[in-house]
């Protein structure tokens, strides 16, 4: 049986504080050199596809912008026009939220962002979780969690319904009409189908609906599972989803969001990776990453001193803006605090060790073996790489690690198509006629 091929895609950088500012080399998030050097990088590596994330509204806390991580950045589909006039291959995806938009307009820009890519287009279809965001709209809390899922769905769906009311064989163009829970419109679409029918399709929830969703629905899942064993778990639970909706396991990529480090001994990388946790958890950041957990004011406490003695306030917190802190705080106050007692951790070294996701360390060679035995053993179909650097992290991967995989036979020497869809192995879109699902998706 032959090998199987490994798909590569890169994440723009400059959110949460992966990116460590205070290295010489870190540049803009701004700036549109730094897209086009790291898109144009990804390309020169024969990457699948460059991922834009999506922010509807600066983060706080305590009642102020909090910009330790990131202050500000361009809309994803702006972002992604441009590039596609500066790259020919490399497929464009960007994250549009559900929740503060309407299928019309979001439908019309993708389509037009295929038709200028020639076919490059993706779609991180999310919700947004809080009424803290929707302020920006006007319209605040105004669905419950649950219907922000249904109504994502049911997006999704008229979504697929205007790309296809321009028929491959004739009839009338752009005529539609949805009667829904969430829309009722009809008149006719403005823009004709692009190139890959629909665009490529991505989900990046990992609840059960969130799977179901993906199953039912994705044609990528952007994972957080990049470690052996709850990757390969993932991966199985989603892949075993599939039948049901009489789709093949090739038909869902999975895509965890990984990192590297590279060294010329495994014990350089390992060094250089202590470094650059070290970096991205600076003192400030520790501080306020655990008041975020706690949902008090821990200014007074010493980062590198022990955690707080005192007891988490777990109504709505210090922090807004960061899907980060939702969940069972408190479950993750003791689970901290054990971890921290039992290897005698400081708060510091605690929010390093508990919010790490170094994947791959080590030399290229070690690098590219690792990569192609966790495609090779189910734990993903490729990896979406989250570099520390704006814009140039992803240039020691492509130019040492890259060339590995190619001569190991399971990475592409060129693009071999002209679409996402093609790199991805997938085929046409489905029809928009499916069972509608009120699965989440973020």
């Amino acid at each position: 049986m032959p090998a199987r091929q490994v798909h590569l895609a890169a994440h723009f950088p400059g959110v949460n504080n992966t990116t460590v500012w205070s290295d010489p080399a870190s540049g803009s998030q701004i700036d549109f050199a730094s897209f086009v050097h790291l898109a144009r990088t990804a390309e020169r590596g024969k990457f699948d596809f460059f991922f834009l994330a999506e922010g509807l509204r600066l983060r706080e806390m305590k009642g102020r912008i909090h910009d330790l991580d990131v202050a500000g950045r361009p809309e994803s589909l702006t972002v992604l026009s441009a590039l596609a006039a500066v790259t020919t291959r490399l497929g464009l995806a960007a994250t549009v939220n559900s929740t503060f938009n309407e299928p019309y307009e979001v439908a019309g820009r993708l389509a037009t962002l295929d038709h200028l890519s020639g076919g490059r287009a993706a779609w991180n279809v999310v919700t947004s979780y809080d009424a803290f965001t929707g302020e920006n709209f006007r319209r605040g809390g105004f669905l419950a969690e649950a219907d922000r899922y249904t109504r994502a769905a049911e997006f999704l769906q008229t979504a697929r319904e205007l790309w296809d009311s321009w028929p491959d064989d004739g009839g009338t163009e752009g005529e539609f009409a949805h009667r829904g829970r969430h829309f009722d419109i009809a008149g006719r679409f403005g823009t004709p189908r692009g190139p890959q029918g629909h665009p490529v399709i991505i989900q990046a929830g990992d609840s059960a609906e969130g799977r179901e969703f993906a199953a039912s629905d994705a044609d990528v899942i952007f994972s957080r599972h990049g470690a052996p064993a709850a990757g390969r778990a993932f991966y199985d639970d989603v892949k075993r989803r599939l039948p049901r909706y009489g789709r093949r396991p090739d038909e869902l990529k999975i895509f965890p969001a990984v990192t590297y480090v590279l060294g010329d001994t495994e014990e350089d990388a390992a060094e250089r990776a202590a470094e650059i946790r070290r970096a991205q958890v600076g003192p400030e950041t520790a501080i306020a990453y655990l008041e975020g957990v706690w949902g008090r004011d821990l200014s007074g406490y010493d980062p590198d001193g022990p955690l707080p003695d005192v007891e988490p306030d777990l109504e709505e917190g210090v922090s807004k803006g960061r899907a980060q802190f939702r969940g069972d705080r408190g479950e993750t106050v003791r689970r901290w605090r054990t971890l921290a007692a039992d290897r005698g951790l400081s708060i510091r070294e605690l929010v390093i060790e508990a919010t790490g996701r170094q994947t791959f360390v080590g030399t290229p060679r070690s690098v590219a073996d690792r990569i192609d035995e966790f495609v090779q053993t189910g734990v993903a179909d490729g990896f979406i790489f989250v570099p520390h650097l704006t814009p140039g992290g992803l240039d020691d991967l492509v130019d040492h690690v890259v060339p590995l995989l190619q001569e190991k036979g399971v990475f592409r020497a060129d693009y071999t198509g002209t679409t996402l869809r093609d790199h991805l192995g997938l085929g046409p879109p489905r029809g928009a006629v499916r069972r509608a699902h009120a699965g989440a998706v973020s």
